[in-house]
């Protein structure tokens, strides 16, 4: 069964369908790659940073929902989400092929670990993230508590082709010029993007680069302290534990909403 068959077999999402929200725009960036933005309900609160339970009805009519970070800042009048297709993935088989004024579920419940009451204070924030694991930052990057609360932010964005950067870079370039934001990000964000399989300016994964000094090499700082930097993860799955097991040996404590600390890991979301 081919993706857009198996759309077509899945039963509609209409506003009379508990938990639909209204889908308002739709960005393809890659063959492998979309964003969409839909209405955000009146009463949705949540923390820049955390995810959301969102999906589609599957064939029998149930929910099928998967965890999907939040790709807004808090304040924001829309919510967007940024997704990666698999073309025999239960979920984005289907949801790759929503369109405006489409309807898809979203739960009213947001969670998640990556968020800056989790971090306890520093000088530096390293959001280090591989493939739609940038989603997340997308949402903290357009909050101004993120420029007050630390004079560096390092964003780093590692994909295996350059065309899978474009996203992160768009990103970037729209939170620097933020007219709420903008200024605060033109002084403290640093942006650094690499691939792992076509050739680029920077190449490598991010965790070699940092073991081997070569991303504080290239960006003039000095290489991860407790005492001044803080960390937040979010990835692939091998990514994420090697991240972990480098904060956790260059002296960095595991964070949580309970227990702020100098790292954190999104180990809901893999992207």
């Amino acid at each position: 069964m081919t993706a857009s068959s198996a759309a077509s077999t899945c039963p509609i999402v209409d506003a009379s369908t508990p938990d639909a929200i209204k889908v308002l725009d739709v960005k393809h960036w890659t063959d492998k790659l979309f964003s969409f933005t839909v209405a955000r309900p009146a009463s949705f609160r949540f923390r820049s940073g955390e995810f959301v339970m969102i999906g589609l009805l599957n064939e029998v009519g149930k929910p099928l929902l998967r965890a999907y970070s939040i790709a807004s800042p808090f304040w924001e009048d829309t919510l967007t989400f940024y997704s990666i297709k698999v073309q025999d993935g239960p979920l984005t088989s289907r949801l790759q092929h929503i369109e405006a004024d489409d309807y898809i579920i979203m739960r009213p419940k947001p969670v998640g670990t990556l968020v800056l009451d989790a971090l306890t204070s520093g000088s530096r924030l390293y959001l280090v993230s591989t493939g739609t694991g940038v989603a997340p930052f997308a949402s903290l990057l357009r909050d101004p508590d993120i420029y007050e609360r630390f004079e560096q932010v390092i964003l780093t964005h590692t994909c295996r082709d350059v065309a899978e950067l474009a996203y992160s870079a768009d990103l970037v370039e729209r939170t620097k010029t933020d007219p709420l934001v903008g200024e605060m990000a033109a002084d403290k964000l640093i942006y650094y993007p690499t691939t792992t399989r076509e050739p680029s300016n920077r190449m490598g994964r991010v965790t070699n680069l940092m073991e081997s000094g070569a991303l504080f090499d290239d960006l003039g700082l000095p290489h991860l302290s407790a005492e001044t930097d803080k960390v937040m993860i979010c990835g692939s799955m091998a990514m994420n534990l090697d991240m972990k097991q480098f904060c956790s040996a260059a002296g960095l404590s595991e964070g949580a909403n309970s227990k702020p600390g100098d790292f954190v890991v999104e180990k809901a979301f893999v992207g």
